[in-house]
C-alpha cells in the first residue's frame, strides 16, 4: 500500500493548491517580524531629553527661550558624561536667582561659585524631550535610572514567545493546526491594539507578553502546515521562502515607521493586518497528516481529493484504502522528546542551536543599533543583508546536504565574531565588513534550524517537538538585551567573545545530527531513531518516496 507521501506525489507535491496556501501563509512571516524588530522604533531614543522643572519653565516662557537656549542655560554640564547631566539637574533656587540677567544669563546670580561646584540632584519633576516623534520612552519616561525598563519590553515578547511555544505547540498537535492559527491571529491583532492604547509600562508590558503568545502560535503553525503540505524535496524551498518574507518585514518596518510619527500609530499598523488572516478559514486546509494521525480519516481524504483536483491530477482508486491504526491516539508529551537515543540527541542539540541562533542574532541587531548612524536607513540596509544568506541555503542545501551548512554557518559567524572583536576601531570598515558577514551566517543558521527541526519530528509530535525547541530561542530571546548591554559596559567587545564562542561550539554539534536531505517526514518515532541507521544506496533513493515501514504497530499507512 502507498505511503501518504506517495499519495501526495500522485495528487501533485507542490502544484497549484499547495502554492496558494503557501503564499497566503507566507504573508505570516511578514507580521511577525513586526512584532519581533518592531521595539527598535517603538522605543527609539528621542535625540535630547532634561530635567523638568516648573521654575526654569516659568522663566523659559518669561524670555521666550527655544528648548535648545532652555537646555543650554540651565542643564549640568559634566564632561566626558553626556547621559549623566541629561539626568540631573541644579539643586538651586531658580527664583531667588532671578535678575536682569535672567534671560540672556540665568546663572548670572549664582557665579559666585563655579558652576562644577553648585549641587546638583537627580530629576524631581520628570523630563523634557526634543523629539521629532513620540515614541514609548517618551511615554512612559524610560531614561535615567529607568532606562534599563525598555529591555523589559522586548524580554517581555520573548517571554510570551516561550509561553506560546509551549501552550499553543501543544494545542497545535491536539486540537489542530488550522484553528490555533486562527485562534493566535486574532490574539495577536488584539493584543496590539491593546498595547497601543496602553495608559502604563506595565499594562504595555502585559500586552507585549500576549502578542508574544500569540505571535508563536502563528509563526510556528504557519510553518508546520506548509510544510506538512509539500512533498520531501519542496520542503527546503518553502522553508527559506517564508525565512524571506521574514526579512521582507524586517525591511518593511522602517518605511513604515519613517512614515508614522507616533508610537501608538506604528504599533496599530503593525497589529490590525493579523486580523485580515481570519479569512483564511475559508482558504487555507487542516493538515491532512495531522487528520491522519487523529483519526479523522474522511477529513483527510476530502481534502487530498481537493489538493489533487485544483492540481489537475487523477488519484488511483487505492488511495482510498486508507487504514489507520486501532491504537488509542496518544497526546505528545515533554517525554517523548527524549525518551527513545536518537530523539534525545536531536532535541537536547536543536535546544541549544536555537538558544544560540536567537542570541546571536538579536545581539548582532541590537549591537547595529549602538553604532548606528541613521536608524531607518541603517535598519533596511542590515535587513538586505539576509537575503544573500537564503540564496545561499536554495544553491547548497540539495546539493551538499542539510548539516554542513548548518555547520558551517554557525561556525563562520562565531569566527566573524571573535575576528571583529580583536580588529582596532581606527579600522572600521573591516569590523564592519566581518560583522555583516557574522550577520549573514547566523541568519543561515537560523533559516536552516526552522526546517531541519521539522524534518527530524514526526508527525504526532511536530508541531509540539518545534515549539519546545524553539522554546530555548525564545529564552535566548529574553536574555539577549542584557547580555549585550551588561558585559558592552565592562568592554564594548566582550560580547562579541561570547556570541563567537556559542557559535563554534554550535557548529560542531550540529554536525552530530542525522542528515535529512531528500526523506521523507518521518511518521512516528521509530521512524527517526532509524535515521541513525547507515543506509544503502538503494534504500536511500526509496526514501525520497516512502518512509521506513512496519517497525512499530502504530505506523499510518494508506
Amino acid at each position: 500500500m502507498p505511503t501518504f507521501d506517495e499519495v501526495l506525489q500522485e495528487a501533485g507535491e507542490f502544484g497549484r493548491y499547495q502554492k496558494r496556501v503557501f503564499i497566503l501563509l507566507c504573508m505570516t512571516g511578514i507580521t511577525f517580524a513586526f512584532s519581533f524588530v518592531g521595539i527598535v522604533f517603538l522605543g527609539q531614543m528621542p535625540e535630547r531629553h532634561w530635567c523638568r522643572s516648573s521654575e526654569v519653565e516659568q522663566i523659559s516662557k518669561n524670555c521666550s527661550w527655544s528648548p535648545e537656549e532652555e537646555r543650554n542655560f540651565t542643564v549640568p554640564r559634566v564632561p566626558g558624561h553626556r547621559e549623566q547631566y541629561m539626568c540631573y539637574m541644579y539643586d538651586i533656587d531658580w527664583k531667588n536667582g532671578t535678575s536682569e540677567h535672567s534671560c540672556t544669563d540665568p546663572m548670572y546670580s549664582f557665579t559666585n561659585h563655579s558652576l562644577d561646584q553648585l549641587p546638583v540632584t537627580q530629576c524631581q519633576e520628570g523630563w523634557v524631550y526634543e523629539q521629532n516623534r513620540t515614541t514609548i520612552i517618551s511615554q512612559y519616561n524610560l531614561v535615567c535610572s529607568d532606562a534599563w525598563k525598555l529591555d523589559m519590553t522586548q524580554s517581555s515578547l520573548n517571554l510570551g514567545f516561550l509561553i506560546g511555544a509551549l501552550i499553543l505547540g501543544y494545542a497545535a498537535d491536539r486540537y489542530g493546526r488550522k484553528v490555533t492559527y486562527l485562534i493566535s491571529s486574532f490574539g495577536v491583532g488584539l493584543s496590539g491594539i491593546g498595547a497601543a492604547f496602553a495608559p502604563n509600562l506595565y499594562v504595555f508590558l502585559f500586552f507585549r507578553f500576549l502578542q508574544g503568545v500569540f505571535g508563536k502560535g502563528t509563526w510556528m503553525t504557519c510553518y508546520v502546515i506548509v510544510t506538512e503540505l509539500v512533498g520531501s524535496k519542496q520542503r527546503r524551498i518553502v522553508g527559506i521562502v517564508v525565512q524571506m518574507f521574514f526579512t521582507l518585514g524586517v525591511m518593511i518596518i522602517p518605511v513604515i515607521a519613517y512614515l508614522i510619527p507616533t508610537w501608538q500609530g506604528i504599533q496599530l499598523a503593525i497589529s490590525l493586518p493579523n486580523f485580515l488572516f481570519l479569512l483564511y478559514y475559508w482558504f487555507i486546509p487542516e493538515s491532512p497528516r495531522w487528520l491522519l494521525i487523529r483519526k479523522k480519516k474522511d477529513k483527510a481524504l476530502r481534502i487530498i481529493s481537493d489538493i489533487a483536483k485544483h492540481n489537475g491530477r487523477c488519484l488511483t482508486p487505492n488511495y482510498c484504502q486508507i487504514t489507520v491504526s486501532d491504537e488509542e491516539v496518544t497526546n505528545p508529551t515533554c517525554m517523548d522528546l527524549v525518551r527513545t537515543p536518537q530523539m534525545r540527541k536531536c532535541t537536547v542539540i536543536l535546544m541549544y542551536a536555537w538558544f544560540t541562533s536567537a542570541v546571536i542574532y538579536q545581539g548582532l541587531v541590537m549591537r547595529l543599533g549602538i553604532v548606528s548612524g541613521n536608524l531607518y536607513t541603517d535598519f533596511f540596509i542590515s535587513a538586505v543583508v539576509e537575503l544573500p544568506a537564503a540564496v545561499l541555503i536554495l544553491v547548497s542545501i540539495d546539493r551538499i546536504g542539510r548539516k554542513l551548512p548548518f555547520a558551517l554557518s554557525n561556525a563562520g559567524a562565531g569566527i566573524a565574531c571573535l575576528i571583529t572583536a580583536a580588529i582596532p576601531t581606527d579600522v572600521m570598515w573591516l569590523k564592519i565588513t566581518l560583522a555583516t558577514l557574522g550577520r549573514m551566517g547566523i541568519t543561515m543558521a537560523f533559516e536552516i534550524v526552522y526546517f531541519i527541526n521539522t524534518e527530524l519530528y514526526p508527525t504526532p509530535l511536530r508541531n509540539f517537538g518545534v515549539s519546545i525547541c524553539s522554546g530555548m530561542c525564545d529564552f535566548g530571546g529574553i536574555i539577549a538585551p542584557f547580555l549585550l548591554f551588561r558585559l558592552a559596559e565592562i568592554w564594548v567587545e566582550l560580547p562579541l567573545i561570547i556570541f563567537g564562542i556559542l557559535g563554534l561550539i554550535c557548529g560542531g554539534l550540529v554536525v552530530l545530527l542525522p542528515e535529512t536531505m531528500g526523506i521523507s517526514l518521518p511518521e512516528t518515532i521509530q521512524d527517526v531513531e532509524n535515521l541513525a541507521r547507515p543506509r544503502k544506496a538503494g534504500e536511500k533513493k526509496k526514501m525520497d518516496s516512502a518512509v521506513y515501514q512496519g517497525h512499530i504497530k502504530n505506523d499510518l499507512r494508506l
